[in-house]
């Protein structure tokens, strides 16, 4: 029996664009993404660590209201200046790719950590900038997203089940 080694091979071809305006928005959506690559980092790890202590049984709910307001001064504290640098477009992103990371919709997150008015400020805001934040991610309705943050490392949390068996058949 003889057993050899190969390499890994990536096949890579060239993309055939429709028109010149999908391949220009296709690029200009992987920009945004990777510039808001690292606030959607800090912001998994944050909303995993909130998830932790939310699913403690030992803690209270002051302890916990503290803990979240602790978690959103060093948010703010580290990334208030960038985030609020960048435009709508990539502040719609990173709050839809905040919701697919976490595998829950914003406004839900929000009500529960801080306050249902807290939550509704927020949703008001994001309607009038024509987005919704009670909105689950639904890979589907972004092929162009999903196919970015995959190509970029990113694959399909486990939160989405066989999703990521449909999408590769499509």
């Amino acid at each position: 029996m003889l057993l050899v080694n190969l390499p890994n091979v990536n096949i890579n071809t060239q993309r055939n664009w429709s028109n010149d305006t999908i391949r220009y928005q296709y690029n200009q959506m992987k920009y945004y993404v990777t510039t808001i690559l690292p606030y959607l980092n800090a912001a998994s790890s944050i909303m995993e660590e909130l998830n932790q202590k939310e699913q403690n049984p030992n803690i209270s709910k002051r302890e916990r209201k503290a803990f979240v307001n602790t978690k959103e001064d060093e948010i703010r504290r580290r990334f208030e200046n960038e985030i609020s640098a960048l435009n709508e477009t990539q502040g719609v992103l990173l709050v839809k790719l905040i919701a697919r990371q976490s595998g829950a919709n914003i406004y839900s997150k929000m009500e529960a950590y801080k306050n249902a008015l807290y939550a509704m400020r927020w949703q008001a805001w994001a309607r009038f900038h024509g987005f919704n934040l009670n909105k689950k991610y639904d890979p589907f309705e972004e092929p162009m997203l999903e196919h970015i943050m995959q190509s970029l490392g990113y694959p399909l949390p486990a939160k989405y089940g066989d999703y990521e068996a449909k999408l590769t058949v499509h």
